[in-house]
């Protein structure tokens, strides 16, 4: 694939990790960048697409596997490193770090100190920042925000309009129920509290009907029910406004 693009300079380079990250100049004018410009560093030109209008800039590291593309933009002291991905019209920047096999897409940001890794995936409107860590299978979409010294990992969900900034605002529950799966409980600005499990999504009312409709008084229901008892000591002033 011919690269038209950018160039390595390769009199201008830093080490990370053992590997050699060249700072990029821009070889054409496309989206806000100009020809001249120089960005940030890459380990080599499979890092950045050639295509469209992603684009590193500042110090930013970006080495391994890693790929920034689509309309990304990466910017501050970010790294992206590992076989992660950047792409679509995300943004990643401040201080953070998307490592791992993790993905950040759409219209996601990631910034501040945080930190988005393993096989974790954030995108949608959402946003992780401060000091959040978002890892393991974990999923982060819609417009919802994770922050603050926030762990989201596992299997966990947090979508919709949650917000989760601290160990406080956010529960994983499972496996549980007919399909063993994990539930995911957030805080949410809109509902109160957001349940997700399974293909259920929806409000703590909302959830309590489907177990009624769905398991009646069977041994899941039976499950699901401790569950919520659960939910409504771990988050009692959410349920007392859910209930109102």
């Amino acid at each position: 694939m011919s690269n038209s693009k950018f160039e390595l300079l390769t009199d201008q380079y830093i080490e990370v990790c053992g590997r050699k990250l060249f700072r990029i100049r821009a070889l054409v004018s496309f989206g806000i960048v100009s020809k001249g410009d120089v960005g940030g560093y890459v380990e080599n030109e499979s890092n950045l697409e050639v295509y469209g209008d992603a684009w590193v800039y500042d110090d930013v590291r970006v080495y391994g596997n890693a790929r920034v593309y689509g309309d990304a933009q990466v910017y501050g002291d970010a790294w992206v490193s590992g076989d992660a991905r950047v792409y679509g019209d995300a943004r990643v920047h401040g201080n953070a770090q998307v490592y791992g096999n993790a993905r950040v897409y759409g219209d996601a940001q990631v910034y501040g100190n945080a930190q988005v890794s393993g096989d974790a995936r954030v995108y949608g409107d959402a946003q992780v920042y401060g000091n959040a860590q978002v890892y393991g299978n974990a999923r982060v979409y819609g417009d919802a925000q994770v922050h603050g010294n926030a762990r989201v990992h596992g299997d966990a969900q947090v979508h919709g309009d949650a917000w989760v900034h601290g160990d406080a605002h956010w529960l994983l529950i499972g496996p549980i129920g007919s399909r063993m799966s994990m539930m995911t409980v957030t805080a949410d600005a809109r509902i109160g509290l957001r349940v997700t499990t399974g293909c259920f999504s929806g409000s703590l009312a909302e959830f309590e009907a489907a177990i009624a409709a769905t398991h009646g008084d069977n041994e899941h229901a039976i499950h699901y029910r401790a569950a919520i008892a659960l939910i409504r000591a771990r988050f009692p002033e959410q349920a007392k406004a859910v209930a109102a």
